[in-house]
């Protein structure tokens, strides 16, 4: 059997070892504080690693065309998980979203899950329709449109923007007719001002965003102590264990604002090593696409690729004050072990697919 693309590989595998060892750094503190265990992040994290690689491993000796075969039945058991999570008593709510089923100390996030599914389920509908006429392609942003509204009743904004971003990426492949994208980006702008204006808290952080010493304590805080965290850095940081920002003035460094922490004890460097590997994994999976001989493959690899980017591409944009807050994770970095464990085996799945190429 050929050997599957090593970049990809490599830079997936260096990523996740520096993710562990940057939620040890950013989390001891807190977690010695809440759990009397500075460990304890880091452990539930590398119990979700070792189990991924091995997934990852495994699952990129799996032919990918049996997922084309299930994706229906996949699609809609993600979506019944998004049923069961909002039910009181089933659902787990952590910082305000019910996007949780509590197993034990851990938590499982079926959207995660969801992210995938969806990508199968599209990838299959593109082969199989020519989405050019609006015909065509009302069925699959219906189903876009459903997925993203039982993610807002959690509600997970952050996770419902990356699907439909990775989504709309896929079906511009698929070659979607130009006038609907317009059409469409017109149709989403109005949709996000109606969000914003539903819930308050969204527009507090449009506005914190706009000017964030407005409310330095309250909506404003966490970008403001984001940037206290990269300002220092310089070039080569203030060394590792080192960030002041994690001694409980960036709340829960470990997740969202963890590139904030390496920023801060890697300085440059650190930034400029941890994006050259995420640009190598993008452009290996973009690679992988292009050559791929299969439809399926082609846009299964596509959609996988679309879904990493765009979140990571998210998160760098709030860590730096460039966008509002949307409580998106950085992939293979920020703490989550759901999120970790269908990523790479997303990876591993996008390595089955590069065997058909090189």
């Amino acid at each position: 059997m050929k050997k599957f693309n090593m970049p990809l590989f490599i830079s997936v595998i260096l990523l996740s070892i520096f993710g562990i060892i940057m939620i040890y750094s950013s989390s001891y503190i807190w977690a010695s504080f809440k759990y009397n265990n500075p460990y304890k992040y880091v452990i539930n994290q590398g119990i979700f690693l070792v189990i991924g690689i091995f997934s990852m491993l495994y699952i990129s000796k799996i032919d990918y065309h049996i997922y084309e075969k299930y994706s229906n039945k996949l699609l809609l058991i993600c979506l019944i998980l998004l049923i069961l999570v909002l039910i009181p008593g089933v659902g787990t709510v952590r910082n305000g979203s019910r996007s949780w089923f509590g197993i034990g100390s851990f938590g499982i996030q079926p959207s995660e899950f969801t992210k995938l599914g969806l990508i199968i389920f599209t990838s299959k509908y593109l082969v199989n329709n020519d989405i050019k006429t609006f015909k065509n392609l009302f069925p699959i942003l219906i189903i876009v449109f459903i997925t993203f509204g039982l993610i807002m009743l959690q509600p997970d904004f952050g996770t419902g923007t990356i699907i439909v971003m990775s989504i709309m990426g896929l079906l511009f492949i698929g070659g979607m007719n130009m006038n609907f994208i317009a059409k469409g980006v017109i149709v989403g702008i109005v949709g996000i001002i109606g969000l914003i204006l539903m819930a308050p808290y969204r527009l507090q952080r449009i506005l914190s965003f706009l000017d964030p010493w407005s409310d330095p304590l309250g909506s404003g805080f966490q970008i403001i102590q984001s940037l206290y965290a990269i300002g220092p850095g310089g070039l080569l940081g203030m060394g590792f264990g080192n960030s002041i920002q994690k001694h409980f003035y960036l709340p829960e460094p470990q997740t969202d604002f963890i590139f904030s922490i390496i920023s801060e004890e890697f300085g440059f460097m650190g930034v400029l090593i941890v994006s050259t590997l995420f640009l190598i994994l993008i452009i290996s999976g973009f690679i992988i696409s292009k050559k791929s001989i299969d439809m399926f493959g082609k846009y299964l690899s596509y959609g996988i690729t679309f879904q990493i980017a765009f979140q990571a591409i998210l998160n760098l944009m709030v860590v730096v004050g460039l966008i509002p807050v949307t409580g998106v994770t950085l992939p293979f970095l920020s703490y989550g072990g759901s999120s970790l464990l269908i990523t790479l085996c997303s990876i591993g799945i996008v390595l089955n697919i590069s065997k058909n190429v090189y």
